[in-house]
């Protein structure tokens, strides 16, 4: 009887240890995916602040340069897919086709000196330039964020109780494009 009363109190122990471990966890994990959530949305602030930033400039840069409608058309299209994306999956890949797309219209506005100096311009500019630096501050947070929480998760022993408690991995992180690392080439 003595024997069954160790074994039973030893099972207590470590039936409240690991339930006590679980909930921790649970809590861990529940308090990292909120944080996520909340690294997202600034970073869904800062991109929708450059979305509303982009039809100006594209209205400034119409004027000097009508001939270049194809350049002004995808930036618009690129902000539209921005706008319509739902998931941060979405977002994440509409971004980068907006990354893209401004690119070419700052290669258009090389093109035209008069337009470089016009003062709308460079104001657009310098809040766009502004803008560029709270998004890329805002999606390394993010990315620092989702990693802490994928490290949290795959660590022993949350990973057995965060699997029960229905926490998953969050791959949709921000990346560069493949040819982001591609040295641009300068000639003068």
């Amino acid at each position: 009887m003595k024997a069954l009363l160790i074994v039973l109190g030893a099972l207590l122990v470590v039936g409240l240890f690991a339930g006590g471990k679980a909930a921790s966890v649970n809590n861990d994990l529940v308090a990292q995916r909120e944080e996520i959530k909340a690294a997202w949305a600034q970073v869904d602030v800062s991109l929708q602040r450059r979305a509303d930033l982009i039809p100006n400039l594209v209205e400034t840069v119409k004027g000097f340069a009508a001939q270049e409608k194809q350049v002004l058309e995808t930036v618009a299209n690129a902000r539209a897919a921005l706008l319509n994306a739902k998931t941060p999956g979405e977002k994440i890949q509409a971004n980068q086709g907006l990354d893209s797309a401004i690119g070419r219209l700052l290669m258009v506005v090389e093109n035209y000196p008069q337009l470089k100096s016009n003062e709308n311009f460079l104001r657009l500019q310098d809040e766009l330039a502004g803008t560029e630096n709270r998004i890329a501050v805002e999606r390394r947070k993010y990315n620092e964020t989702v990693q802490k929480y994928n490290t949290t998760l795959g660590l022993f022993p949350n990973n057995l109780f965060a699997g029960m408690l229905g926490f998953q991995r969050n791959d949709e992180y921000f990346k560069t494009e493949p040819g982001a690392r591609t040295v641009p080439n300068v000639k003068f």
